[in-house]
């Protein structure tokens, strides 16, 4: 499951990078996506470390991160739709891939309590 988690993580960052680009470049919206940049990278990042944790502990704790930032990566995009940036088939698209992070996520943390 960790190799699918870092795929899946860093496959959703770049579509968040190209998302955004085109949020800037087409859309001129500069400040939703920023915080979309930021929360949607974050993801795969705080996954990385979490391969690398010194403890158990500390394993749970950047897979809970990355959890958190899935959430609020889930938040900028709803917002992006409700507010017509994305269009529904956009949104559904990319939706869906965050929503599967998230229960990937939740997955590990809760395996990795046991």
């Amino acid at each position: 499951m960790k190799q699918a988690i870092q795929e899946k993580s860093f496959s959703f960052a770049i579509r968040i990078v190209n998302l955004c680009r085109f949020l800037r470049d087409e859309q001129s919206e500069y400040v939703l996506s920023k915080q979309l940049l930021r929360s949607g990278t974050s993801i795969g990042a705080n996954v990385a470390e979490a391969q690398q944790a010194q403890s158990k502990a500390d394993f749970i704790n950047k897979v809970n991160v990355a959890l958190k930032e899935a959430y609020e990566t889930n938040y900028w995009i709803r917002l992006l739709h409700a507010t017509q940036y994305l269009k529904t088939k956009e949104y559904e698209s990319i939706i869906s891939d965050c929503t599967e992070l998230e229960k990937l996520l939740i997955a590990i943390t809760k395996s990795a309590r046991k």
